[in-house]
């Protein structure tokens, strides 16, 4: 078997030209100097493996949807609406849902709808009635007032006989 010369990987000592301090280069000589074959900084070439904690909810305007659907009915070759689904980032599901939407006529439906519970319109006679239930509960609280002070008022001529001498005195008249 016959050896396999391996050229040597250039280095501040075999390269013509190189600065006596200079760090080894490895792998090609890049016109730019030397480096990293990956033409970069590490941070900029790999992503952020960090992954967010809940993807954002995608919401899609009318325009969109009609645009989306005007794109896939021009579409005539196999294939094509596969493409420019995943391109789109979307579903089939999507399609069919839109499709029946804009075929019933629905241009609210075509829509974003807000999520959660709909908001109930205000009374306009709630404020109204609260003024009322408030006035009831005072002129309960005066009515109480005046018969306690109308009982207490009959105790009283009970026992000072007030009633007979009023009798008496229009008996006498």
């Amino acid at each position: 078997m016959k050896p396999i010369k391996m050229n040597k990987l250039p280095t501040s000592e075999n390269r013509p030209g190189a600065a006596p301090n200079e760090e080894p280069v490895e792998g090609a000589h890049r016109a730019t100097g030397a480096g990293s074959s990956l033409g970069g900084e590490v941070n900029d070439i790999f992503p952020n493996p960090e992954v967010p904690e809940k993807k954002p909810r995608r919401n899609f305007t009318a325009s969109y949807k009609l645009r989306i659907l005007q794109a896939v009915d021009n579409c005539t070759e196999s294939g094509q609406i596969g493409r420019l689904l995943r391109r789109e980032g979307l579903y089939s599901s999507n399609l069919t849902a839109w499709r029946r939407a804009r075929d019933n006529g629905l241009l609210q439906a075509m829509s974003p709808q807000k999520r959660g519970r709909k908001l109930k319109e205000k009374n306009p006679l709630t404020g109204e009635v609260a003024r009322l239930q408030k006035d009831k509960r005072n002129l309960e609280h005066k009515l109480k007032q005046a018969e306690l002070i109308i009982e207490a008022q009959k105790k009283i001529s009970q026992i000072l006989d007030i009633t007979r001498s009023i009798n008496e005195n229009n008996g006498s008249a």
